[in-house]
């Protein structure tokens, strides 16, 4: 099985939806309107029911014998058939969430300013950085390949879930087909992880799920938030997280103008 071609078939339609997009658009203008045209996701129950349904069958793997076996078989028929590693995922887990600047870039406008996203994707990733970090050191469960006690959950697909909702959410009135490449490039990005021997499918599980939730929270406390970077002695001042990768760590810096 060539998994070089599977890459390129999976992350085809981000590419494909975003020329044809891009085509369509006459006016290519950067037009960012004012941060009181912000639109936060309002909380609604059933938002949660995919997102905890994920982590909790996550949670449930790590001391269900059925799970378990379930796991090592597959990890057992990954092994088995594993030509090399392709450490692509090392790459896509950033793909969706870049994807909205570079549309942005592009002159397709989203649901929010570059502001207000900026700061709503640094509250998704702070969110899930922590619940992350804090589960592997909790959990201690050893990786597939046995280099280590911190593989569930999956941080690089809670990183990719987290982008996939994040694109989903600022383009979906767009076109919901990129949403949809968001989620492929996530999946894929997960499918990677336990391909490359370096999670269980129960950690590429528990990592959607907190990626999606943590997202959706984002928008959730964007009100609050926002509210911090607000200055009433100054209202012309500006402020926004501009997100920055060095080709080894990733990471968003503060920017603000007065």
């Amino acid at each position: 099985m060539n998994f070089r071609k599977i890459v390129l078939l999976l992350l085809m339609p981000i590419w494909s939806s975003l020329f044809a997009q891009t085509m369509v658009k006459a006016n290519f203008q950067d037009s960012i309107p004012d941060s009181s045209a912000a639109k936060p996701l309002k909380f609604n129950p059933k938002q949660l029911i995919l997102p905890t349904a994920l982590i909790g069958f996550g949670f449930i793997g790590i001391n269900s014998d059925q799970i378990k076996d379930f796991n090592s078989e597959v990890s057992e028929e990954v092994v088995e058939h594993i030509d090399k590693q392709i450490t692509i995922d090392d790459f896509t887990q950033y793909a969706p969430a870049a994807a909205v600047y570079a549309l942005g870039a592009l002159g397709v406008k989203g649901k929010n300013n570059l502001k207000d996203k900026s700061i709503i994707l640094a509250s998704s990733f702070l969110i899930m950085n922590i619940t992350v970090l804090s589960l592997k050191s909790i959990t201690k469960v050893e990786r597939p390949d046995g280099t280590s006690n911190n593989s569930f959950p999956s941080g690089h697909t809670a990183t990719a879930f987290m982008g996939a909702e994040f694109l989903y959410q600022e383009y979906k009135d767009v076109s919901l087909w990129y949403g949809v490449s968001g989620y492929v490039v996530a999946a894929a990005t997960g499918a990677f992880r336990v391909y490359n021997d370096r999670h269980w499918v129960t950690d590429v599980a528990a990592g959607a799920g907190i990626g999606i939730l943590s997202a959706k929270a984002g928008y959730w406390l964007f009100p609050t938030v926002n509210k911090l970077f607000a200055s009433k002695s100054n209202p012309n001042r500006k402020s926004a997280f501009i997100p920055y990768y060095d080709g080894k760590q990733v990471g968003f810096g503060y920017v603000s103008s007065f």
